[in-house]
């Protein structure tokens, strides 16, 4: 299985965040599923964490050195699906995620209960 994680999910593994189900660490361990987290989580962290709403332990390169995930780059297939997304949520990050999963065909993990409104396949955390 493919999954791609949202922010909060990417950062309650880096930090071991009890909050992260027990359902879902099996799943982001699982050797075979492919775990994706994308450059728009880099985006949102750097953004959030500059403005001084998200404090880090390390470095945004260390975060993304020390998960092992594969990185998804954002390319104009994942624009022109986002472009086609009905407007259910109005965070740009996690549309963008939204975006990425459908094109990717990958199942995204995500606490947020408003990308339930979306046709895709989620991993609730």
């Amino acid at each position: 299985m493919h999954y791609l994680l949202d922010t909060n999910i990417f950062l309650w593994w880096l930090n071991g965040d009890r909050k992260l189900k027990d359902n879902v660490k099996r799943e982001i361990t699982d050797p075979n599923n492919f775990i994706f987290i994308s450059v728009a989580n880099a985006w949102e962290i750097s953004i959030k964490h500059r403005a001084g709403k998200l404090p880090l332990k390390t470095s945004l390169k260390k975060c993304f050195e020390i998960s092992d995930f594969q990185v998804l780059n954002l390319n104009l297939e994942h624009i022109l699906v986002l472009d086609k997304l009905p407007l259910l949520h109005k965070d740009p990050f996690d549309r963008m995620l939204i975006a990425q999963a459908i094109h990717e065909k990958a199942a995204l993990i995500t606490s947020d209960d408003k990308i339930e409104k979306y046709k895709i396949d989620i991993l609730k955390a």
